[in-house]
């Protein structure tokens, strides 16, 4: 699976070259470090290698906390680097660590720090209660070395390594002496009802030499092993002897002392252009996610290909009739969307409502093209922290222009006057119910001590995006699109509304709409099965040339089902359209929340309420905007039905 590896992040090695040359583009933050060993240092080679700590995650829990809530081995002193605001959305807390290095030195068994904890103190209980919990939860560290994941490698079934970008903060035995998590990994680890904790790592770091004019060497990789060491010796470890384990019974002084031992190695295969590579082996099932996807799209094609067909056929060969007809009195005696060429104009009931939401939908379809078609090109690959959501959130800001245009366009169209109602609901009604919704969510997590919970400031700079930006772009964008004429009909609507014939079931607007949504969920199940193993398992995304892929195909697919559903209700001279139109393919949105439902109770191990609120709240934001990002796709089974409508004529 080399050659897919390769093409799934491709634009990020084209974009980051092999060699520091003049004239080189790299991506910001991206560009390559140079290492030399100590004593020959200059401007463009410089030996200590830093590495940084982030928060810390379980798969148990949706609460990540900061490396300092574990009472660690904290840097003193030290600026922690800057965050973007991805970064501080999704709850990353990037922190200098005591662990420093010296390029090509290897150390052994050195010590960072020693934690003491009295089981007398409060302050000492809490600090160690809150460490055994987070021990039972399987919380991980996320370590960072030249801009990459420390990963730790280890044996899985038929002989393969796994590669996970974190490692546990320990383990735990239960009073029957049964090892759970990564406590299975070593037999000493067997002790009832005891802890264990990895108070050892063993670094290894890969390296490549420059070649050609740029001197020393470049990190290519960076991997660990965790280790449990309860050293006799405070002040000279020597990492040997029993694990550090940790009661529930004790009550002594608990002493646990940090080491660490890091050794380097040559690595001539693997280019800085291509270091990532060696992420993918984090990924279980490359191969399978390759062909899954693949076989996805190939069924999505022809499924599209299909209701095109369909399409294109039926409406030609009515047209053809239609247009054989000599007289009007025999156009009478047909049946079906001729019929009610006269009401297919009429404005729908909510209108205000529908305007808003079409303006809301175009505002979050460009944003998601754009921010796909940036990711395709590389400058929002893993490796640049925080850009997919800084990107996503300053282009929502920015489209408030198309979303007040579109929804003031639609609504002139509808007959609407007021103008200043459609304009404010536009500014606040979407952006404020997900706004709501992320404030109780982020109180949660205020509540909680999460280091996810967003700072006061940063919701300050939010809103004054929202409101000083946005708001003002909204309401350009409906002046102009208020100051223009309302869209012109082809036809005249009638004064009196036509008498809507009893409808079979299938004609009905609840099973149309169910039935709407089943092709577009097919093209997205596969892909939203990885990007919801991303956000709540930890995985690491990179497939956006596969996503944008089947962006483009989900558009197709709701365009040419609402068409094709709206068709058939026309010919069952039913023309209440635009709002069934618009929920049909919004109706997607709903399997979507089914599905994600199922993947809480079959796929996830979350505990606690807190957790299962978190996560029911977010996944009903995602489930909004996809709503309105899907129904979005009702103007253009409008403009097919203006078609229609002109050839009646």
């Amino acid at each position: 699976m080399g050659l897919p590896r390769r093409l799934l992040l491709l634009p990020l090695a084209l974009l980051a070259a092999s060699a520091p040359r003049g004239g080189a583009f790299y991506l910001p933050g991206l560009a390559p470090v140079n290492f030399c060993e100590e004593g020959k240092t200059s401007d463009e080679c410089k030996s200590v290698i830093e590495l940084f700590v982030n928060r810390l995650d379980s798969v148990e829990s949706v609460l990540p906390y900061e490396y300092t809530a574990f009472n660690f081995c904290e840097a003193k002193d030290e600026k922690r680097p800057s965050e973007n605001l991805g970064q501080v959305l999704f709850g990353e807390r990037i922190e200098p660590s005591p662990y420093k290095f010296t390029f090509k030195k290897e150390e052994k068994c050195k010590s960072v720090c020693t934690k003491v904890y009295d089981p007398k103190n409060p302050e000492h209980k809490q600090k160690l209660d809150f460490l055994k919990k987070s021990i039972l939860l399987n919380y991980q560290h996320h370590w960072i070395v030249d801009n990459m994941p420390v990963t730790w490698c280890y044996d899985v079934d038929n002989n393969q390594k796994f590669c996970n970008p974190g490692f546990p903060i320990g383990c735990f035995t239960t009073e029957k002496g049964h090892p759970k998590d990564a406590c299975v990994i070593n037999a000493e680890f067997r002790e009832e009802d005891t802890f264990y904790i990895f108070n050892h790592v063993d670094i290894k770091i890969f390296y490549h030499l420059v070649e050609k004019e740029a001197v020393g060497a470049r990190l290519v990789a960076a991997k660990l092993e965790p280790k449990s060491f309860k050293h006799t010796d405070i002040d000279n470890p020597d990492c040997s002897g029993p694990p550090m384990g940790i009661s529930n019974k004790a009550n002594e002084e608990i002493k646990i002392v940090y080491t660490y031992s890091v050794s380097f190695q040559e690595e001539e295969k693997i280019k800085w252009a291509s270091r990532w590579d060696y992420i993918l082996e984090s990924m279980p099932h490359t191969h399978i996610q390759w062909f899954s996807i693949m076989n996805s799209l190939v069924i999505v094609l022809f499924l599209s290909g299909m209701v095109a067909m369909i399409m294109l056929r039926t409406l030609h060969k009515d047209i053809a009739r239609y247009n054989q007809m000599d007289c009007t009195e025999d156009a009478q005696e047909e049946f079906g969307w001729k019929l009610v060429h006269g009401d297919i104009f009429r404005p729908p009931r909510k209108g205000m409502l529908l305007s808003v939401f079409l303006g809301s939908g175009t505002q979050i379809l460009i944003m998601t093209f754009v921010t796909l078609f940036f990711a395709c090109l590389g400058f929002l690959s893993p490796a640049n922290r925080g850009a997919l959501m800084t990107c996503a959130v300053v282009l929502w800001v920015l489209l408030g222009t198309p979303a007040g245009y579109v929804a003031a366009r639609f609504y002139k169209s509808f007959g609407g006057e007021k103008w200043k109602t459609n304009v404010l609901l536009t500014s606040f009604l979407c952006p404020g119910i997900v706004f709501a919704d992320f404030f109780i969510m982020n109180l949660i997590l205020w509540g909680e001590g999460s280091s996810a919970a967003i700072p006061f400031g940063t919701l300050v700079a939010i809103l004054a995006l929202w409101f000083c930006i946005s708001v003002p772009l909204t309401f350009i964008g409906a002046y102009f699109g208020f100051k223009k004429n309302a869209i012109e009909h082809p036809v005249r609507t009638n004064q009196i509304p036509r008498q809507i014939p009893e409808q079979s079931f299938y004609t009905k607007p609840l099973p149309g709409i169910v039935m709407g949504g089943i092709l577009p969920f097919g093209c997205i199940f596969i892909q939203l099965f990885f990007i919801l193993n991303s956000i709540w398992s930890h995985q690491m995304y990179y497939m956006f040339g596969f996503l944008f892929l089947v962006f483009i195909i989900l558009v197709i697919t709701c365009s040419e089902a609402t068409i094709l559903l709206c068709y058939f209700h026309l010919c069952a001279e039913d023309y209440h359209w635009q709002w069934r139109s618009f929920l049909t393919s919004g109706f997607t949105a709903v399997y979507f929340l089914i599905y994600a439902i199922h993947y809480f109770f079959s796929k996830l191990q979350i505990t606690g309420t807190a957790s299962t609120i978190l996560y029911f709240g977010y996944t009903m934001i995602m489930v909004l905007i996809f709503f309105l990002f899907t129904g979005r796709q009702l103007q253009l089974g409008a403009e097919e039905t203006k078609e229609e409508t002109v050839v009646l004529e």
